[in-house]
C-alpha cells in the first residue's frame, strides 16, 4: 500500500503512515486486468508489469531504434564520408547520436501524456511516479540514465524486476518510477 500524501510504500495493514502520519483509506486489492486509470489514487491498486513483458516491450523499442539508426547512420556516413572525413571520426559521431537519439526517444515517450514508448504502449504498459502520476522530462531523463547501472552489475538491475514486490529495477529504484499495466 502506497501513503497518499508522501508516497512511501506501507505494510498493508497500515491505517496512518509511519513516515508522514497521514491516515491511509484502505482500497480492495486490484483484480488481474484492473484497468490504470494513472491517478495517485489509484497508484497501490495498479497491477505491476513483470520482468517479460517489460523485456518484450525493450525489445520491440531496441529494433525500432536500430532501424531509426541505420537510417540516420547512413546518410550521417554519407554526408561525412563526401567530406573527406575517416572511418573513426564518422563512427565516433554516429555513437554519440545513437546515445543522444535512444535517450530522447525514451525520456520523451515515457514523460509524454502516453508516458510509454512504442513498444510499451503495444504490451499494454505505462511508467508512472512512486505515486501514480505521469514523470517529468528531467525524472524520466535520470530513469534513461540510471539503467547504466542496471546493466552494469550484470544485469542484474534488471532483474530485480522478477524478483521485487512491486517489480522495480534498480534504474526504477533510483528514479522513484513504476512500470504498471494499462
Amino acid at each position: 500500500m502506497i501513503c497518499p500524501n508522501c508516497g512511501k510504500e506501507q505494510p498493508d495493514n497500515a491505517t496512518y503512515c509511519s513516515n508522514c502520519g497521514a491516515m491511509i483509506a484502505r482500497k480492495p486489492a486490484a483484480q488481474p486486468g484492473t484497468a490504470y486509470t494513472g491517478t495517485a489514487a489509484s497508484a497501490s491498486a495498479a497491477e505491476y508489469a513483470g520482468f517479460w513483458r517489460r523485456f518484450g516491450a525493450y525489445i520491440l523499442d531496441v529494433i525500432m531504434l536500430n532501424v531509426a539508426g541505420l537510417i540516420i547512420g547512413f546518410i550521417i556516413g554519407l554526408a561525412f564520408a563526401s567530406a573527406g572525413a575517416d572511418e573513426s571520426t564518422v563512427m565516433g559521431i554516429s555513437s554519440v547520436i545513437t546515445i543522444i537519439l535512444a535517450w530522447l526517444y525514451f525520456a520523451i515517450s515515457e514523460s509524454s501524456s502516453k508516458q510509454a514508448t512504442l513498444g510499451k504502449l503495444a504490451l499494454g504498459v505505462v511508467v508512472t511516479d512512486g505515486t501514480g502520476n505521469r514523470i517529468s522530462f528531467g525524472k524520466a531523463t535520470g530513469r534513461f540514465f540510471a539503467k547504466i547501472f542496471s546493466g552494469l552489475i550484470l544485469c542484474i538491475g534488471y532483474l530485480m524486476i522478477a524478483f521485487t514486490e512491486r517489480k522495480q529495477g534498480l534504474h526504477d529504484m533510483i528514479a522513484d518510477t513504476l512500470v504498471v499495466l494499462k
